[in-house]
């Protein structure tokens, strides 16, 4: 199935209220800053958000907010989680809330075979469009381009965001895929290379605070602008590596909002905020990124 979720998809923080609640009136302006400054979509409860403590309801609630909030944009939910059963029944609930797409992880901890992650896929893209996710950094196995080649046959399944650190995989599912099967790179870092193999975009982080130069640096590279394209890789690489390695995504980035203006507030446990010294660090490395954090300050009138 081929279906234009859009080239630049921000993985959305989720807003928490000083109690810890979900503060589903700054989701909505956050997702309407999001679009404002060049997103052409939003992933809502996927790792950004916080999605392994967010509960159902809230998970479903955050995708009819947002999908209120940016009309006319894309709006993927994520519902994967290692229970096939819990994702086709979560799945199920976003679809009718009115999500574009479901965004499911390969099963973490069971470590199933090849063969249980094609099921497992087959049965949520049963539900409604499905984007893959292979993070063998966050889920202990990987999953293979032959299985991810399967998989891009089944008629649910319109994508996969590659995020398994491999360019010769990523290479591989390009090389092999059917029309219509798109290739998100899911490590900032990698957009340009993931691009140059054949891949369509990118479900991005660093878009919270530079969606304007990660749209600028997808649209050069499709002109054949590489010198424009590589500008903007090398500028905001010592970003994108201070917002993913200073601590664990989404730390870096919900503490840069928090600092740059937007109230995105604070983390559940069991993540916490950065440590002073780590909030400088990466405070300082964004400021000397210039112009390359087209940052879309709060007021972006939301509908």
């Amino acid at each position: 199935m081929s279906k234009d979720i859009g080239r630049l998809l921000t993985a959305m923080v989720t807003p928490f209220k000083a109690d810890g609640s979900v503060d589903y009136k700054a989701a909505r302006e956050l997702a309407a800053m999001l679009v404002a400054d060049g997103s052409d979509g939003v992933v809502v409860s996927g790792t950004t958000g916080e999605s392994p403590s967010l509960t159902d309801a809230e998970k479903i609630e955050l995708v009819r907010t947002v999908k209120d909030a940016i009309p006319g944009k894309n709006v993927v939910a994520g519902t994967g989680s290692n229970d096939t059963h819990h994702s086709v029944e979560l799945s199920k609930l976003a679809m009718k809330a009115g999500a574009d797409a479901l965004l499911a992880v390969v099963p973490y901890y069971n470590k199933p075979p090849q063969e249980g992650m094609y099921q497992h896929f087959k049965a949520i893209s049963e539900v409604g469009p499905t984007i893959m996710y292979n993070i063998q950094g966050r889920t202990s196995i990987n999953m293979t381009a032959a299985t991810t080649l399967r998989c891009a046959e089944l008629p649910g399944i319109i994508g996969v965001k590659e995020a398994s650190g491999d360019l010769d995989q990523i290479g591989l599912v390009c090389a092999g895929k059917p029309d219509g099967f798109l290739v998100w790179s899911g490590d900032d870092s990698w957009t340009l290379p993931v691009l140059a193999v054949g891949g369509y975009g990118v479900i991005c982080v660093v878009s919270h605070i530079a969606g304007r130069s990660m749209a600028k640096l997808i649209a050069a590279h499709s002109r054949g602008d590489n010198e424009v394209a590589q500008d903007i890789h090398h500028g905001l690489l010592p970003v994108i590596k201070a917002l993913m390695t200073t601590a664990a995504n989404p730390v870096p980035i919900k503490s840069m909002l928090n600092e740059m203006g937007f109230r995105a507030g604070p983390f559940r446990l069991p993540l916490v905020p950065l440590t002073d010294e780590q909030q400088r660090s990466v405070m300082k490395t964004i400021r000397d990124a210039g112009e390359y954090i087209t940052f879309a300050k709060p007021g972006v009138k939301v509908a």
